[in-house]
């Protein structure tokens, strides 16, 4: 396993347990994170003995969001000139919302277990997961409205498609801190647990599940999900007889309906 200077990746029963790994700098997003992230979930991608990901951070926080060293450096790039300025600071917001698009993007199940701090870059980030869980004591806040900017790695676009448009609205305007019961209610996370040890606990049971599933069926219906979020039924409905045309003759059919027969677990390949 390649060793991360922000991350660490462990890798078991099928499951990558991706974690944010800078607990002393309460796992802010440093240069190094935006990088390997990228790398990351290349490589989970291209490694079909891992089915789903579990994304955690290390210490008493998931993440403070994006390192202020990082916005300070980008600062003392920009020089006199406004059109040259304009240009390199969209190029850098670009580069790090391909950033996160990698998760988005990841064809496995990518699961965010949440504890402690979860803010700012941090929600961007978890908005590009398939699933959200977390502590009670979690704290989640889009930071960004009272750093004098607007959220731009995500957050817009991503969360109105989760908590819907006026909740992302109100959290948007006004930074304002959302706890693990709330955070529930709206539907931001699916579940909340009473500590860390709890969260990893119920998100590996659930990972370790879904790892147990066809793969090909899992990619498919990831892939179908994120098409419907920007087009209409019609056109989710053409995609998926294109896809399954191809998908239904994938040996897990078979392997699927012989354990259901038998009454027996189904072991599928990679």
């Amino acid at each position: 396993m390649i060793e991360y200077k922000a991350f660490r990746i462990e890798l078991a029963d099928k499951v990558a347990h991706v974690v944010i790994n800078r607990p002393d700098k309460v796992n802010a997003m440093n240069a190094d994170f935006w990088s390997e992230i990228v790398e990351i979930f290349r490589w989970i991608d291209e490694t079909d003995e891992v089915r789903v990901v579990v994304l955690s951070g290390a210490g008493k926080h998931f993440s403070s969001g994006i390192d202020l060293l990082l916005l300070a450096q980008a600062a003392s790039e920009l020089g006199k000139d406004v059109g040259r300025n304009a240009e390199r600071l969209r190029r850098k917001i670009l580069s790090l919302q391909a950033s996160f698009n990698a998760v988005d993007l990841c064809r496995k199940p990518v699961i965010a277990a949440i504890h402690g701090y979860c803010l700012g870059g941090a929600i961007d980030l978890v908005s590009a997961c398939d699933m959200r869980y977390c502590t009670l004591d979690a704290q989640f806040s889009i930071r960004e409205i009272d750093m004098g900017m607007a959220a731009d790695v995500g957050t817009l676009q991503r969360l109105p498609r989760i908590i819907g448009d006026g909740m992302m609205r109100e959290l948007a305007f006004t930074g304002r801190t959302v706890e693990g019961e709330e955070a529930r209610a709206i539907g931001l996370v699916n579940r909340t647990y009473a500590d860390q040890a709890a969260l990893l606990d119920g998100v590996f049971t659930l990972a370790r599940e879904i790892a147990e599933k066809s793969p090909v069926a899992i990619r498919g219906t990831k892939e179908m999900i994120r098409y419907m979020r920007d087009h209409r039924v019609d056109d989710g409905l053409e995609y998926i007889a294109t896809w399954n045309a191809a998908m239904l003759q994938s040996a897990d059919l078979k392997v699927a309906m012989a354990a259901h027969m038998s009454k027996q677990k189904p072991d599928f390949a990679d």
